[in-house]
């Protein structure tokens, strides 16, 4: 599966329609980005399993703002609609692999029951 780009309307469908999703926040004028583009692209092709989405910090400054983003590339994965890695700086190919293994291994219960209880606690202050 290629990679798919991504604007602000579409972030949160992407998110919730689908298991895993990597989301790699670039520009056009970084060259870390650039450089990081056919790593990505890579990976999509093997990972058919796995969304793999660009979003343009130019083109979506308020998505990037919302995300947070203050460096590019940042690389954010969901696992069923929780946000479980979130970093900035270019990957390798065996980093990416490793992210999107990790990912793939979580224990969503686990996670799930971890989200849970830092809402009630949230909730509670």
């Amino acid at each position: 599966m290629a990679t798919v780009d991504i604007t602000g309307e579409q972030f949160a469908s992407t998110i919730e329609d689908n298991d895993i999703v990597l989301v790699d926040f670039w520009a056009a004028w970084c060259s870390p980005c650039r450089q990081f583009a056919p790593t990505y692209g890579a990976a999509s092709e093997k990972h058919s399993d796995v969304v793999f989405a660009k979003v343009d910090t130019e083109a979506e400054q308020q998505l990037a703002a919302e995300a947070g983003i203050t460096s590019i590339p940042t690389l954010m994965a969901f696992r069923e609609k929780v946000l479980v890695f979130s970093q900035p700086g270019a990957l390798n190919g065996p980093q990416l692999e490793q992210v999107i293994e990790a990912v793939k291994g979580l224990d969503m219960e686990e996670v799930h029951a971890h989200v849970a209880k830092a809402r009630a606690e949230a909730q509670e202050n």
